[in-house]
C-alpha cells in the first residue's frame, strides 16, 4: 500500500466529525491493506506505531528540513522499515544515525506525507481516530462483531496484531486469542463511587480493599522466569528486583498477578509516590535504575490473580479468584474484607484512610476480570474529588517562580479524539515539583511565545478540586473550582485521562428534595 493512500485517508478522517464516517473510511483502508499490512496500517492510523516510542523528540523533528517530493513513491512498508531502523539505532553516533535515516526518508516524501510522519513521531496526529474507532473499523473490515475484536485486543495487548488476526483469520482467529503467561494484558479499570456504603448497597456482596498509593503492576512467573510490567505494559523487570524475588518465592509454578508496588523509605515507612516512580519511570525498557535513585526498596502487594498453574481465571468470579490468590500469595495481599454490609465497608474505608492510604476499592464479588475495560463492577472511593487530566500548555512563572514553568493548562479527554481545556492552576506545587515539571515540559514543548508554551498532550497530572462550575471561558463549558496539583502521573497514559463527560459530571445537581449535591462521575 502506498503511504499516500494512508495519509489521504487520515486527512479525510480528520475532516469529518461523523464517527460512522471515520469508521467506514478506515475500514475501507484496512480492506485495501489486506492481511499482510493491516496490522501496520491499524497501528499507524491510531497514532501508535508497532515500534512504540521512537525516541525522537519534537526539536529533532523540527530541525529536519527537506524539499517535498513531487510524486508519491513511498509505501507503508517503507515507513515501517524506517521506524524499525530508527528505533534500532544505538551506541556511539546513534543520534546522527537517526537523523540521517529520517532525513533520507523525508527527502522522498511528499509534503502531505512529511506532515503525517512529523505528527506521528511527536504524537500529534489528532485526526479523531482513537483506538476505539480503529477497533470498530477493524471489525467492519473483517466483517465480525466489535466485541470479539475488543476482547482479542485486551488479551493480545497489541492493536496491530489484533487487526492482522481479524482480517486473516476472522472470528475463529479472534476467539482463539487467549491469556498467555509471560505476555501482559491490559489491566481492569475502575469507575468512581461517592462512598463505600453506597457502592456495596448497589453491588451486593463485594470485596472492599484498601486503595494504596503505589504503582500498578502486573507480575508473571513461569518456572524461574519472572517478568513485571506497569499498567501501560512497559516492562520494568530489571528495575524491580524485590518483586522478582517475591514472585520466585511463591509456592507456584506458573502465575500471573495484578497488584501494586509500594516504595519504602529507609525506616520502612511508605515512601512518597514520586520516589516510587523513580524506580520505574523515565528510563528506557531494560535500563536499571541509577544508584541512589528512588526509595531504598520496594514491596509488592497483590489484589488479583489472572492465571494459576495452567488455569486461566479471567472469567471466574472475583471471589473464586481471591481464593486462588490466597493460595498463591497469602503473605502479599492487599488488606480488605469480603462483605455485603455497607457499614462494614465504611469501617474498612475509615481504616484505610486512617492508615494514610487513598481510600478503598469496592469490587463485586461475582465479577469477572474485564481486561482493559473501565466498568461498574469495580469502584474506587476516595475522600476527595480528584481528576486525572492532561497538561496542554504551561506559562512561565513570575516573581519567585520566574525561573520555572509554572501555571499549567489542564485538559480532559474527548472520547472522539483530542482534549478539551477545563482550567488552569499553579497551586500545590513544591519547588522540587516546579523544577521537575520545567524540565519535563521543555521535552514536550511544540510551540512557544512570551506567554504560553504549548505541549504535546502526554503528561497526566492528578488534580484535586472542590468541584466544577459552568463557564463559557473554556470550550467544554465547565471550569474547575480551586484546582490544585496532587501529583504527576507518569505511570498513566493520556488515553486513560478522565473524559470531559466525567468533569461535567461534577456539576452541582438539584436533588428531588431540593438540596444541592456535587455528583462524582469519573470514568
Amino acid at each position: 500500500m502506498l503511504l499516500a493512500d494512508l495519509v489521504a485517508c487520515t486527512d479525510a478522517v480528520a475532516a469529518t466529525s461523523s464517527r460512522t464516517g471515520k469508521i467506514e473510511a478506515l475500514a475501507e483502508l484496512l480492506r485495501a491493506a489486506g492481511d499482510r499490512e493491516a496490522g501496520i496500517v491499524a497501528s499507524l492510523v491510531a497514532g501508535d506505531p508497532r515500534q512504540g516510542r521512537i525516541g525522537v523528540g519534537w526539536a529533532t523533528v523540527a530541525a529536519l528540513r527537506t524539499r517535498p517530493a513531487a510524486q508519491p513513491s513511498l509505501s507503508v512498508a517503507d515507513l515501517d522499515a524506517m521506524l524499525d531502523a530508527v528505533t534500532g539505532a544505538s551506541g556511539e553516533g546513534s543520534n546522527q544515525r537517526r537523523l540521517d535515516l529520517l532525513g533520507d526518508f523525508l527527502a522522498r516524501a511528499t509534503g502531505a506525507e512529511t506532515g503525517f510522519v512529523r505528527r506521528l513521531l511527536v504524537g500529534e496526529l489528532r485526526q479523531g481516530a482513537s483506538e476505539g474507532v480503529v477497533v470498530e473499523a477493524v471489525a467492519r473490515a473483517a466483517d465480525v462483531p466489535a466485541a470479539p475484536v475488543r476482547r482479542a485486543l485486551m488479551l493480545a495487548g497489541d492493536l496491530g496484531e489484533t487487526a492482522e488476526i481479524a482480517l486473516s483469520l476472522g472470528r475463529p482467529g479472534l476467539d482463539a486469542v487467549g491469556f498467555r503467561p509471560m505476555r501482559p494484558i491490559r489491566p481492569m479499570l475502575a469507575s468512581t463511587a461517592d462512598d463505600a456504603a453506597s457502592a456495596v448497597a448497589e453491588l451486593g456482596r463485594c470485596s472492599v480493599e484498601w486503595k494504596l498509593d503505589g504503582i500498578r503492576i502486573q507480575a508473571h512467573r513461569q518456572g524461574d522466569d519472572v517478568r513485571v510490567w506497569t499498567r501501560n505494559l512497559n516492562e520494568v523487570t530489571v528495575r524491580l528486583g524485590e518483586v522478582v524475588d517475591v514472585m520466585r518465592d511463591l509456592p507456584v509454578d506458573t502465575v500471573a498477578l495484578d497488584g501494586e508496588v509500594l516504595g519504602l523509605a529507609e525506616d520502612l515507612s511508605p515512601a512518597a509516590f514520586q520516589d516510587t516512580m523513580g524506580r520505574v519511570g523515565t528510563r528506557r525498557a531494560g535500563e536499571a535504575a541509577p544508584a541512589g535513585a528512588g526509595p531504598v526498596r520496594v514491596a509488592p502487594v497483590f489484589f488479583d490473580v489472572l492465571h494459576l498453574d495452567g488455569r486461566d481465571l479471567l472469567d471466574d468470579p472475583l471471589q473464586s479468584r481471591l481464593e486462588c490468590l490466597q493460595k498463591a500469595a497469602a503473605d502479599h495481599r492487599i488488606p480488605g474484607v469480603v462483605t455485603e454490609d455497607p457499614a462494614e465497608a465504611e469501617r474498612t474505608f475509615d481504616a484505610a484512610v486512617a492508615a494514610g492510604h487513598e481510600g478503598v476499592m469496592v469490587k463485586a464479588a461475582g465479577s469477572p476480570y474485564a481486561a482493559g475495560r473501565r466498568g461498574k463492577a469495580w469502584r474506587k472511593v476516595k475522600p476527595v474529588r480528584r481528576l486525572d487530566l492532561v497538561v496542554l500548555a504551561v506559562e512561565p512563572g513570575s516573581g519567585r517562580r520566574h525561573r520555572w514553568l509554572s501555571n499549567i493548562h489542564l485538559g480532559a479527554r474527548d472520547p472522539d479524539g483530542g482534549f478539551v481545556m477545563v482550567g488552569k492552576t499553579f497551586k500545590g506545587m513544591t519547588d522540587a515539583m516546579l523544577e521537575w515539571q520545567t524540565g519535563r515540559f521543555e521535552e514536550l514543548a511544540t510551540d512557544r511565545n512570551a506567554h504560553v508554551v504549548k505541549l504535546r498532550p502526554e503528561q497526566v497530572v492528578e488534580i484535586a478540586v472542590d468541584g466544577v462550575q459552568r463557564s463559557s471561558r473554556y470550550p467544554g463549558g465547565v471550569a474547575l473550582r480551586f484546582a490544585r496539583v496532587v501529583r504527576y502521573r507518569s505511570d498513566k497514559p493520556a488515553a486513560e485521562a478522565d473524559t470531559i463527560a466525567a468533569v461535567r459530571g461534577l456539576l452541582p445537581r438539584l436533588s428531588e428534595q431540593g438540596a444541592i449535591h456535587a455528583g462524582i462521575s469519573r470514568r
